[in-house]
């Protein structure tokens, strides 16, 4: 069956809405079982959702970055873990409306409006930094490329049709390279073993001698020669999971105690929701996530203006509002993970409640990259003016 094409920012908004809806009460099974949500990514993909960036001209809904950031945090809301599987395909979708000839354009996009779905393959364990890239296209002599790594974190590669692969050419520029997940050559690896996101799948992809055409590898060191968004959407949608996240966390709490709570003996209350301390620290907790939500909104604008008028100081301003708002979902997302327990009593701290995984998922995500460097940009950007630094995780 074809994948549905979603027309416009309201219908995708609509259809993020009603597949959290649909994914929630399966989530937490999901996580205490292991269990790949293979069925629910297959209606993610039926759904249109994947194909909602895809520029118009090319048949796409071409949905704003506001819009883009909330589906991603009403998916989280439902399931921290399918929320995270698709970031990296929207990063690597991006790659191609950047830096994609007329000819790669029209061929992937068609096959996102069909349905397929892009993993990723760019993170490497062992070596000096992130960005120390070791993975190699090697060119043959007909023009095609041999590609040899290994890449660890693979988020979405297991559940796969493309898997973008983050590499070097032999003049040691960065390039993507497009691979088909059923390739000769390609293993991909289930041993993901996180305490938390526990069915991302995010686990390994070894690459030995795998043939690559030309056409299939984009020049993504090109991104980072002038004014990009690249890094800024990235994060955006980092942001609005750990949004996501929080949000969940703390409905999740408020139902824990209205349905299965007693107050506090001292209180005075007749029941837990009328505990004055329980009252004031679901408010504290609130006010976060509200500020996350604000925040996120606010990045999110920030990067459709620069969209619509890029320059170093757009670019800079997008960068700098998606870092305050990934800093604030990254604290909020672990403060209400955690504060889910304090406001719900001991028992919910029975390992059969899995009420933990919202601060698994939170804590597991939130070392993507750290916030504390993100800080230090805002810093120098209030102090000096000075732009942050152009790369795909600011």
């Amino acid at each position: 069956m074809p994948a549905h094409v979603i027309a416009d920012d309201a219908e995708a908004l609509a259809v993020a809405t009603a597949l959290a809806d649909e994914f929630r009460p399966g989530a937490s099974a999901r996580d205490s079982e292991r269990r790949l949500p293979r069925a629910e990514l297959d209606r993610l993909s039926a759904s249109g959702l994947l194909a909602v960036t895809v520029p118009a001209d090319h048949g796409g809904a071409d949905v704003r970055a506001t819009t883009l950031a909330e589906v991603f945090r009403l998916l989280a809301s439902a399931d921290g873990s399918l929320a995270q599987i698709p970031q990296s395909h929207f990063a690597y979708v991006n790659v191609i409306r950047r830096q994609g000839t007329e000819e790669q354009r029209t061929f992937f996009f068609a096959e996102l409006l069909a349905g397929r779905r892009f993993g990723n393959a760019q993170s490497e364990a062992g070596t000096k930094h992130v960005q120390d890239i070791r993975t190699r296209l090697t060119r043959r002599p007909d023009g095609s490329y041999a590609l040899d790594g290994v890449k660890h974190y693979s988020t979405g590669a297991l559940f796969a049709d493309w898997i973008p692969v983050l590499a070097r050419t032999e003049d040691d520029n960065l390039h993507v390279a497009y691979v088909p997940r059923d390739a000769p050559g390609v293993t991909v690896t289930d041993d993901w073993d996180g305490l938390g996101q526990r069915t991302t799948a995010s686990g390994t992809v070894r690459l030995v001698d795998v043939a690559v055409p030309a056409d299939r590898v984009l020049p993504h060191h090109l991104t980072f020669q002038g004014p990009q968004l690249h890094g800024a959407v990235a994060q955006l949608l980092h942001a609005a999971i750990d949004a996501g996240i929080a949000a969940g966390a703390l409905a999740e709490a408020a139902e824990f105690v209205r349905t299965k709570s007693r107050p506090w003996f001292e209180s005075g209350a007749e029941t837990a929701v009328e505990d004055p301390l329980l009252v004031q620290r679901f408010g504290e907790l609130a006010l976060a996530v509200r500020a996350s939500e604000a925040l996120l909104s606010k990045a999110a604008r920030t990067v459709d203006a620069a969209s619509a008028g890029l320059t170093d100081d757009s670019a800079a301003e997008a960068s700098i509002a998606v870092a305050a708002a990934k800093v604030q979902a990254a604290r909020t997302a672990v403060e209400v993970g955690s504060a889910l327990f304090e406001v719900s009593g001991t028992r919910a701290a029975l390992d059969s409640l899995n009420l933990h995984r919202h601060w698994r998922d939170a804590r597991t995500h939130t070392l993507h990259d750290p916030t504390r460097w993100k800080v230090q940009h805002i810093g120098r950007h209030v102090l000096t003016g000075t732009r942050p630094p152009r790369h795909g995780l600011l």
